[in-house]
């Protein structure tokens, strides 16, 4: 999945059922298992399968609810199409940002896949990372959804996976103390963003 709609998962998760309450959150979960074999989480990585069940409960009405939905986590900062910059208005996600920049290792590491996606061997050696909590690190990155993977190389007959960073630039706002954080997504993730697409932002 892409790192994008996994950092945004489990925000409009909460977003969901916060709006449309438990008893029809709990509804559209048991039509996205009848129909998909998913929950309503999984969904939010999958969101073009939630768009199909939204669609089925409220017709025409879901685009309303779904840019309602966004509209509580991010927004588009500039309608050109080849910006790509957002606004992070949830906090959950500014916070998981701000604590990765926090960290010298992990800001080092997605320094260095910012712009060229690289294989994870490449990464630590690059960045200078003790193997062990390099990996950790990596992944850790990885469950957040602040790398994504982008391509794949082939070494000794195996296929290892190739991570670039989800965004390309990054600035934090402070706003009458309030964090806002603005990213500018690389263009793959850009593409392969499903939340996106189906949003067509």
């Amino acid at each position: 999945m892409p790192g994008l709609d996994h950092l945004l998962a489990k925000s409009l998760n909460d977003v969901i059922e916060k709006n449309l309450g438990a008893k029809t959150a709990k509804k559209i979960d048991d039509r996205l298992f009848e129909k998909f074999g998913i929950s309503l989480t999984q969904a939010m990585e999958e969101f073009d399968k939630l768009d199909l069940v939204l669609r089925e409960f409220f017709g025409k009405g879901a685009d309303g609810i779904e840019r309602k939905f966004f509209e509580n986590v991010f927004q588009t900062k500039s309608k050109k199409s080849n910006d790509n910059w957002y606004t992070l208005s949830d906090s959950a996600i500014n916070s998981i940002i701000l604590q990765t920049y926090g960290d010298p290792e992990k800001k080092k590491i997605l320094e260095s896949v910012s712009d060229d996606a690289k294989i994870i061997a490449d990464i630590l050696k690059e960045c200078n990372l003790p193997r062990t909590s390099g990996y950790r690190k990596i992944n850790n990155l990885i469950d957040e959804g602040l790398l994504s993977v982008d391509g794949q190389i082939i070494v000794d007959n195996k296929k290892i996976n190739k991570y670039v960073c989800v965004f390309k630039n990054l600035r934090i706002n402070i706003i009458k103390n309030k964090v806002q954080v603005d990213i500018q997504l690389n263009n793959s993730d850009k593409l392969q963003s499903t939340i996106l697409h189906t949003l067509q932002i």
